[in-house]
């Protein structure tokens, strides 16, 4: 039986997603260590249910190539906390091969050295190196335009499910009260903060509120009356006035099964592979059709939602705008399922890239298959007070891999001033000219 919704705490988590959990279990952590309380001060709520969100529908991929420099460093915590236990959480440390072409390697070269400015350990490989390298691990990779190539060690993939159930299992061991099906009507803002959240389940006074539910984002920022447009200045000196505060993006993913198997040359499992080729197109093998002018791939084994094995990626999101019906979410959703053209672009990218996968179009699951996130104006996460007691996590689904941003977060709930990690997240860079840019890349993960 769950515990009744207490008419108080010190801590109320909005969102059970990764944020949320790894959040609530560290939160619980920082306030035993700091002898300011434990788990019973904080309450964990979600609409539904534990991952019910993009968190449970995720690809699985833990990786660390953005050229926004700054996250580099909170995957760095997110890969120790997967590697708290990695058997709980289904962890699988294969690492990550990303590939682009030559007008990217300047864009490489800066992420690779950042990533080892913070011990994430990664190789570079430019020009006939670079292909060289890819055939090492896979034998019939065809290189196409391939110029450069980034392999980081440390990242890999998880399942979704299981990690779900690992870090609810980690918020239980240290005494989190965790409610689920207790949906957030609104806020009681008395004085410019939270005096308490409005549940359907009843009324809960807070001390601190996190809120870091995920496509559900732009609805409790409506709720606590902040703007929903702003002016966005960017490093270069550009101002765009009037900016949607949120854009939603529909997510495609989705599995194609394959008896390969798929192994490395020396018969281990591959890291997984991203391929971005800007100046490549995709062609539709049977009947030669250009399905698209650009490459943007990324797969893996697969592990949750087969039933024999088989492969799982994701190509682009693609835009929706900032209105989007966010109810029902992911695969109830009839709007935003990938549709068949998906499919087609999918497989033609992998047997444009490996021999081994010429032909699997066939072998491609046909399974409802949707997901929206919502984006802030430069497609980065923000992470800041909103209002003196409230801290948000307005994350652009990258979420799935940051379980070290709950590390993070719960010393800046618990009471440290400044978290070195987070200070370029905050919501007033827009403000002062600080907005990230999206470098050179289609995609809006940057």
């Amino acid at each position: 039986m769950p515990s009744p919704l207490p008419s108080s705490a010190s801590y109320v988590i909005v969102g059970a997603g990764v944020h949320g959990l790894s959040t609530a279990w560290h939160l619980a952590m920082e306030l035993e260590s700091r002898g300011q309380g434990s788990g019973r001060d904080v309450v964990l709520l979600d609409k539904s249910r534990p991952g019910a969100g993009a968190t449970g529908i995720a690809c699985g991929c833990v990786r660390n190539l953005y050229m926004t420099e700054p996250l580099h460093a909170i995957l760095r915590h997110s890969v120790d906390v997967w590697n708290y236990d990695p058997v709980l959480f289904g962890f699988q440390q294969v690492g990550y091969v990303s590939c682009g072409e030559e007008n990217q390697v300047e864009d490489y070269e800066r992420i690779h050295k950042s990533q080892n400015s913070v011990d994430y350990n990664s190789d570079l490989y430019v020009g006939e190196d670079a292909r060289k390298y890819l055939t090492s691990i896979w034998p019939d990779f065809k290189h196409h335009s391939i110029d450069v190539v980034l392999h980081e060690h440390l990242s890999g993939y998880a399942g979704t499910a299981q990690a779900v159930r690992g870090l609810v299992e980690m918020c239980r061991r240290h005494d989190v009260n965790v409610q689920s099906g207790v949906e957030v009507t609104g806020y009681d803002v008395q004085g410019g903060e939270v005096r308490a959240v409005e549940t359907d389940k009843g009324r809960i006074e807070a001390d601190v509120v996190l809120v870091c539910v995920g496509a559900w984002v732009p609805t409790h920022w409506e709720m606590l009356g902040l703007p929903t447009t702003l002016d966005v200045g960017y490093r270069d000196g550009s101002v765009v006035e009037g900016k949607d505060m949120w854009t939603y993006w529909r997510l495609e993913e989705g599995e194609v099964y394959f008896d390969g198997p798929y192994y490395t040359a020396d018969n281990k499992n591959p890291p997984v592979l991203h391929v971005e080729l800007m100046n490549t197109p995709v062609v539709d093998p049977q009947t030669g059709e250009e399905l698209d002018d650009n490459v943007y791939v990324y797969w893996k084994n697969g592990t949750e939602r087969m039933e024999r094995p088989g492969i799982q990626g994701g190509g682009m999101p693609v835009k929706i705008g900032p209105d989007a019906s966010v109810e029902p979410y992911g695969h109830a959703n009839d709007e935003y399922q990938a549709g068949p053209d998906f499919a087609d672009y999918f497989t033609a990218c992998m047997g444009m890239l490996m021999k081994r996968f010429e032909g699997v179009r066939p072998n491609f699951k046909e399974r409802r298959n949707g997901g929206i996130g919502a984006f802030t104006p430069d497609n980065v996460p923000v992470i800041d007070w909103i209002m003196p007691n409230v801290l948000m996590v307005a994350d652009s689904n990258h979420g799935f891999k940051m379980t070290g941003l709950g590390k993070l977060v719960a010393k800046q709930l618990a009471g440290s001033m400044k978290v070195p990690e987070l200070q370029p997240f905050k919501l007033d860079r827009y403000e002062k000219g600080q907005a990230f840019g999206s470098g050179t890349t289609h995609s809006p993960w940057v």
